[in-house]
């Protein structure tokens, strides 16, 4: 054979070589994607995994404000100072009315008696009657009140301690919302959301 022929010969093994090793590479890298598709695809095709709840605890929080000071005017009625303890001058106008009342009556002795006995009358009436102003003498004024009122608390849930069940495991999550019965799990371990 001439070496032309040789030549093309060779070439010609030569390309259908590189054509069957290069669609081998194709079908063996569509062998490895769909194979790593594979798990991906059969997961999804599973659809979403599920843990039970076993219980659910909600965190408080407690907060309170500070003590204040509650202040208020009040009207108070008190009994007035008595300036004349022993009533002297309602007894010396009570004893200066009756006695000059008692000189009107009568004449001679008689006149004196009625003098004296209209003092001593007028007197005590006049010491009676200061005596009951006194008792019933008021004086009104405003007072100012000042109470330490406690402060007020309030209690308020910031988050819930979740403990849920997959696989025979139990495991804790805390979360911001109640999951009710179900949680979604991602891998067996990890809460993804609730499913109510």
């Amino acid at each position: 054979m001439s070496r032309l022929k040789i030549s093309v010969l060779n070439a010609g093994l030569g390309a259908a070589l590189v054509l069957s090793l290069s669609a081998c590479n194709r079908d063996a890298n569509a062998d490895v994607a769909a194979n790593a598709n594979a798990p991906t695809q059969a997961a999804e095709a599973a659809g979403p995994r599920y843990a039970r709840v076993v219980s659910v605890e909600p965190v408080r929080e407690t907060t309170s404000t500070a003590p204040q000071r509650d202040c208020h005017d009040e009207v108070v009625t008190r009994r007035a100072p008595v300036r004349d303890e022993h009533q002297i001058a309602g007894t010396a106008i009570g004893a200066l009315a009756g006695g000059l009342l008692g000189n009107q009556i009568g004449g001679g002795k008689g006149r004196t008696l009625a003098t004296v006995a209209g003092a001593v009358g007028g007197g005590y009436a006049g010491h009676e009657i200061q005596e009951r102003r006194q008792e019933t003498n008021t004086v009104t004024s405003t007072v100012r009140k000042c109470d330490t009122v406690p402060g007020k608390s309030s209690d308020r849930i910031v988050a819930y301690d979740v403990r849920y069940e997959y696989n025979g495991v139990t495991r804790s999550v805390r979360m911001d919302h109640d999951p009710g019965d179900r949680v979604e799990v991602q891998e067996g371990v990890s809460v993804v959301s609730d499913a109510r």
